[in-house]
């Protein structure tokens, strides 16, 4: 048996082995591509220790070690998306070896075309909002309160203040994903984050990942930047990515 298992990146059309020639990937592996017509597949060796079952349900544990390994993923997909189509794979997606691969091409030969076919001419564009601190509050107030009635008074103010703020800005972030819907061909929820992971200690009210007509790039930015005026709401826009969140090409 092998040392090795087939580590795959990403599903194209018509890759060029140039643009991934020289290109490192998970655990510094070369990376190369097994076609099978003109879709391919991008692949390097990964140690079968690290990546059957059982270990990499170990690894996956490991912070550091998942990090290292999403950011040479996501390295490999972003080189090859710069000059070709691509339906990126999900992080750690193994196979025996490069001829199960062959065979993984050839039998979802018509589901690869459909999904590259339908993230043809479009990107991801990423929509983070927050609830945005500031107006008229009560906290400042409520600290100097003289007596105990009065603080607890000030208190209740302040926190009806601040759920009605924060409902204000539900309504708002509903009313931009409602006009960027409108303009994507596909949009996906992700996970709100808390202060941890977004690193700010406002409230995050929407995350969502759109697929976007590039050419509908300008018009994405117009609209986000219209909506974005709104006094209670802070919008994020990131993107153009590869279309991560719609790729769907996990066999």
């Amino acid at each position: 048996m092998s040392d090795t298992l087939t580590y795959v990146y990403a599903i194209a059309r018509d890759v060029d082995p140039a643009v991934v020639r020289g290109l490192g990937g998970v655990g510094g592996r070369p990376v190369r591509v097994v076609a099978v017509g003109r879709l391919g597949a991008v692949v390097s060796d990964a140690d079968r220790a690290e990546f059957e079952e059982r270990a990499l349900e170990e690894r996956l544990e490991d912070l550091e070690w998942l990090a290292a390994t999403a950011r040479a993923h996501h390295h490999v997909v972003d080189t090859l998306g710069r000059d070709h189509l691509v339906a990126p794979l999900a992080l750690a997606t193994v196979y025996f070896d490069d001829d199960r691969v062959r065979a993984v091409l050839d039998e979802g030969r018509a589901t690869f075309d459909a999904v590259l076919d339908r993230l043809a001419g479009r990107a991801e564009f990423g929509l983070k909002v927050y609830a945005r601190k500031g107006g008229r509050s009560s906290t400042a107030t409520t600290e100097r309160a003289a007596s105990g009635a009065e603080y607890l008074r000030r208190r209740r103010q302040a926190l009806r203040e601040g759920d009605s703020a924060l409902d204000e800005a539900r309504e708002a972030a509903e009313q931009v994903d409602t006009a960027v819907t409108e303009l994507a061909a596909a949009s996906r929820s992700h996970r709100l984050q808390d202060a941890t992971l977004s690193g700010t200690s406002e409230p995050m009210v929407l995350n969502r990942a759109y697929l976007v007509p590039v050419e509908r790039a300008g018009e994405l930015a117009a609209l986000v930047g219209s909506l974005a005026e709104h006094p209670r709401i802070r919008v994020e826009v990131t993107g153009p990515w590869v279309p991560y969140s719609f790729a769907q090409a996990d066999p």
